[in-house]
């Protein structure tokens, strides 16, 4: 870039904030292409350090996003006495002053009608309802403890993958491709699959770049045709034509980029070049039938079509090419127990036989490839669910309210310690009552794991700098191993 002088000074003073102004998750949302890798940026980065502050326990990190809540009390944090106390009303000092998303009136307790068995030489807790996690339980780390400020699930997911409710903030997935690249030039450093019943609540703030250049946001790969949109040439196109016209297109950028110093050229360039690449890389990645059967078997695949078992074995074939982050949202878990098909009962059965397979399937397929040592997995939603029925408009349906106070999480991989149970919630499972990890400390623990401070890492924006942490975040040491 060629030295400002008094004319390109305020135009490039003009663009940043034009650019910086319009970055939000929002904003950008829709401009799939141009959030790829731009080496550039990371040399060029206003503040912080990128890159690991000190030596990393792993390099890649897969968030399997349940997008609507799981019921911890149905699946992880088994209660007797809840069982005992069915159908009780709830101690009203317990409720004293609560603010319920949809509960009214003094509402009843509700024990969980599935099953539960101790597993693993941890002697883990789990529901009947996870058959397969239950195999490999001594190869996680379970956080009965987690805890949010937010109970509404647009807001409560925005804030888990930012750490702020608001839309605006730059996700855990950005922060971690701003910070330490991408070990792959012809992929996206941070890669976004759906599946299930809809988008997340949160649209795609929960994976956007907010202030951070739009370089760094979430790429989604869409559910059918094209992974991304306008990768594949026109019939007419040939890939030697599509060359020459990027070649004469780089050019003229580049002659602009001279005469303005518009640093969003920089950018387009390599959207641009990225995008020549993926028209080669991605359609082999994405092709999954290429997979052996016992491999398809394993995560109970069918190529072809959109299921949470085709993004955890892409999922897995991604981070191999040098993917930094990876998420798969699965929505559809928000089972408060209006209908039959919204319930703990059929509902959350249903959502457990398409997740459970396939999380326990990733894990397994990573240890044995080597790669869980490198590699976090985390499991979990945006909050929890009630110990009480919410029984709305009468309905004879068993379903739980949500619940910000006490949920769960469990995660395994490079430095997490394996067969470890933190956290523990009362007799009913309505407060914690030891080991509070909330999302900033999950945030913290998240990013020290791959070799970041989270105190260091931040960016400068309206005049003060930010992090994914905000002002608050401690290590949860009993999770390192």
């Amino acid at each position: 870039m060629p030295k400002s002088g008094p004319v390109q000074q305020p135009l490039l003073d003009i663009t940043r904030r034009h650019f910086f102004g319009q970055a939000s998750s929002f904003g950008i949302g829709s401009l799939g292409l141009a959030s790829l890798l731009n080496e550039r940026l990371f040399a060029e980065a206003p503040t912080g350090v990128p890159g690991p502050h000190f030596t990393p326990k792993a390099k890649i990190i897969i968030f399997l996003f349940m997008a609507g809540a799981p019921s911890q009390l149905d699946l992880f944090d088994y209660k007797p006495a809840l069982n005992r106390l069915d159908g009780q009303p709830c101690p009203e000092d317990l409720i004293r002053g609560e603010r319920f998303a949809f509960i009214k009136g003094v509402p009843k307790l509700l024990g969980s009608p599935h099953k539960f068995t101790q597993h693993g030489e941890s002697g883990a807790e789990l529901s009947s309802l996870l058959p397969h996690l239950a195999k490999i339980v001594d190869d996680v780390a379970i956080v009965k403890s987690m805890h949010t400020t937010q109970f509404n699930h647009a807001p409560a997911q925005i804030f888990m993958n930012t750490g702020h409710q608001i839309p605006g903030r730059p996700s855990m997935g950005a922060w971690l491709t701003y910070g330490l690249g991408s070990e792959n030039k012809d992929l996206p450093g941070f890669v976004v699959m759906l599946s299930g019943k809809n988008a997340p609540d949160g649209g795609k703030s929960c994976y956007g770049s907010g202030f951070l250049p739009s370089t760094y946001q979430g790429v989604e790969f869409r559910r059918s045709g094209d992974p991304v949109l306008f990768l594949s040439n026109p019939a007419e196109m040939t890939s030697d034509t599509r060359r020459r016209s990027l070649d004469l297109l780089k050019n003229l950028n580049n002659s602009h980029q001279a005469d303005t110093g518009d640093p969003e050229i920089a950018s387009r360039i390599a959207a641009y070049e990225m995008a020549f690449r993926m028209q080669t890389s991605v359609p082999e990645l994405t092709d999954i039938s290429s997979e052996p059967e016992h491999i398809q078997k394993m995560y109970g695949t069918e190529p072809g079509k959109n299921s949470f078992a085709n993004n955890c074995l892409l999922a897995r074939r991604l981070i191999e090419r040098g993917v930094r982050c990876v998420q798969l949202y699965h929505r559809g878990w928000d089972t408060h127990g209006n209908t039959g098909t919204e319930d703990i009962v059929n509902r959350l059965t249903s959502l457990c036989q398409q997740t459970d397979q396939a999380a326990t399937a990733l894990i397994t397929d990573l240890k044995q490839r080597g790669l869980l040592d490198s590699t976090i997995v985390v499991w979990g939603g945006e909050f929890g669910r009630t110990p009480m029925n919410e029984a709305r408009s009468g309905s004879k349906f068993l379903g739980r309210d949500h619940h910000a106070r006490a949920f769960t999480m469990w995660m395994a991989g490079g430095g997490i310690k394996p067969g470890t149970i933190v956290g523990r919630t009362d007799d009913v499972g309505y407060n914690i009552v030891q080991d509070p990890v909330s999302v900033h400390d999950l945030h913290a623990t998240l990013l020290h794991l791959m070799g970041i401070d989270h105190t260091r890492l931040t960016y400068r924006f309206q005049g003060r700098d930010f992090r994914l942490t905000d002002v608050e975040g401690q290590l949860v040491n009993k999770l390192l191993a």
